[in-house]
């Protein structure tokens, strides 16, 4: 299945609209999981020029994903990304962060993001502990896929969901329709591969783990991460008013 179209899918429900970062990129297996739910998906990538839309109304929600750049650049498009958030939250659409889309979130609501005071960066797999209120809404990995070297604050009015160890803050809610993570729950096996074969000259930061432990990991921890996402994309979008099924 390729994501190589604007508008992927032929659903009659309003598409979500994905957002890339880079020009390869790909909404993976968030995407995969969308489709077998019945939705369709509506890709800009707005670092190549593709325009973000005025209001959410033709749309069930927004996925903003990663990507290289970070959240303190000074790109126009990091800017303008940053500031858009301010339409699925003030129409109160469901919208999820993924990583890069979790910090321009925390931006947004005037939270900081930055490296860790150490150095450390989190590149393989690192234990997720949920808290009380993330245990009261779902079941969560114990084990998460991370490619990132900076973290966030928690900003004011966000509820923490889900704790690691240098980067405390990996999941939160804000008010009833924003959520962002930290880690990636996306990558499909080729993704994975790629990140390793292309991401390697980062595996020398402090923290960072090698790429054959990457592929190992996957082998024991994707099953329980991949059903998170499952579970985790039903609970955000089934309030959209356009029913979503868990996938099989």
């Amino acid at each position: 299945m390729l994501f190589d179209g604007r508008l992927i899918g032929s659903s009659k429900n309003k598409p979500i609209l994905i957002v890339l970062h880079q020009e390869r990129s790909s909404p993976g297996r968030v995407g995969h999981i969308l489709l077998e739910k019945g939705l369709s998906l509506d890709i800009r990538r707005p670092v190549l020029g593709d325009p973000l839309p005025s209001t959410l109304h033709a749309h069930s929600g927004a996925i903003v994903f990663g990507g290289p750049m970070s959240a303190n650049d000074e790109h126009d498009y990091i800017r303008r990304e940053i500031d858009w958030l301010s339409v699925p939250l003030s129409e109160n659409k469901p919208f999820l962060g993924i990583c890069l889309g979790a910090q321009m979130l925390v931006r947004h609501l005037g939270g900081a993001v930055g490296t860790h005071h150490e150095g450390w960066a989190e590149i393989g797999w690192y234990p997720l502990h949920a808290t009380e209120r993330g245990k009261a809404l779902m079941d969560w990995p114990d084990m998460v896929y991370q490619f990132h070297r900076e973290g966030f604050d928690l900003p004011d009015g966000a509820e923490l969901l889900a704790e690691g160890h240098h980067y405390p803050n990996q999941a939160f809610r804000y008010g009833e329709n924003a959520w962002g993570i930290q880690f990636h729950g996306e990558l499909t096996r080729a993704m994975m591969h790629r990140w390793v074969v292309h991401g390697a000259h980062r595996f020398e930061l402090p923290g960072a783990q090698m790429g054959q432990v990457h592929l190992d990991g996957r082998m024991a921890h994707d099953a329980p991460l991949r059903a998170f996402m499952d579970r985790f994309l039903t609970h955000i979008f089934q309030r959209t008013g356009e029913p979503v099924a868990a996938c099989a």
